[in-house]
């Protein structure tokens, strides 16, 4: 089958991937396209850094919600994460290394960015989920035996009030990636809405200067699942 993720262009941002640099992978939420995800890294001023933003087929990456059983997102929920490996192995064919790679998106897309970053467990330089958590339904076990981060920097974002993404997932994420070794850290934003809050965009802004990006107004080994098989909301995984 055709993933029809695949057939759209990529769009590029900021200036020319290099080896050295840092390379952002912008994943968009459910009915945005890549310029809402341009918009957030140019409202922090970063300017000089590298951005690919995916886009994804009728701008949704999976047609349910991210908490429904696994079987129902299938096989969109695999063409995603297909797509993103593409891109990856993309840019480590141009030299850039995981660890310079880091993940950023915003609601299904920080869904997505979230459970790429858990099946393809190791150092990369980062990720950022406005408003998401590992994807799959209440009871379901993410398993974090030989699964490591090696120190991969996690941000993960919410608010009590969010209509879509319960908190109590966001806050689930944080365990499993601090069990896996990713140094993570959480910002809640009471009351806030749907959206990516200043505050927000201030915390995001600090970590990517501190990976290698600077805005304009200032001068190991690797586990990829990708195509994970379904996993039982038991224990017995």
């Amino acid at each position: 089958m055709t993933n029809p993720h695949a057939a759209l262009a990529l769009v590029a941002e900021g200036p020319q991937v290099t080896s050295e640099g840092l390379v952002a992978i912008l994943l968009h939420g459910r009915t945005q396209t890549p310029a809402f995800m341009i918009e957030q890294i140019k409202m922090m001023g970063l300017y000089d850094l590298s951005c690919i933003a995916i886009p994804a087929a009728e701008c949704s990456w999976y047609p349910g919600g991210f908490m429904e059983p696994l079987s129902i997102n299938q096989p969109h929920l695999n063409n995603a994460m297909a797509r993103i490996n593409e891109v990856v192995e993309g840019l480590e064919k141009q030299g850039v290394s995981r660890s310079h790679i880091v993940l950023v998106g915003f609601s299904q897309g920080a869904c997505l960015a979230s459970e790429y970053l858990y099946r393809c467990a190791g150092r990369w330089a980062g990720l950022v989920a406005w408003t998401g958590g590992l994807i799959g339904p209440e009871g379901i076990d993410w398993p974090t035996q030989r699964r490591s981060l090696h120190g991969t920097p996690v941000f993960l974002s919410n608010s009590e009030a969010d209509p879509w993404v319960p908190l109590g997932r966001t806050q689930e994420t944080a365990r499993v990636f601090r069990e896996m070794g990713g140094q993570v850290t959480e910002c809640f934003c009471p009351g806030r809405s749907h959206e990516v809050s200043d505050i927000e965009r201030l915390h995001v802004s600090a970590l990517l200067q501190s990976l290698g990006s600077k805005p304009a107004s200032l001068s190991g080994a690797l586990r990829c699942d990708y195509a994970q098989e379904e996993r039982s909301p038991t224990q017995d995984f």
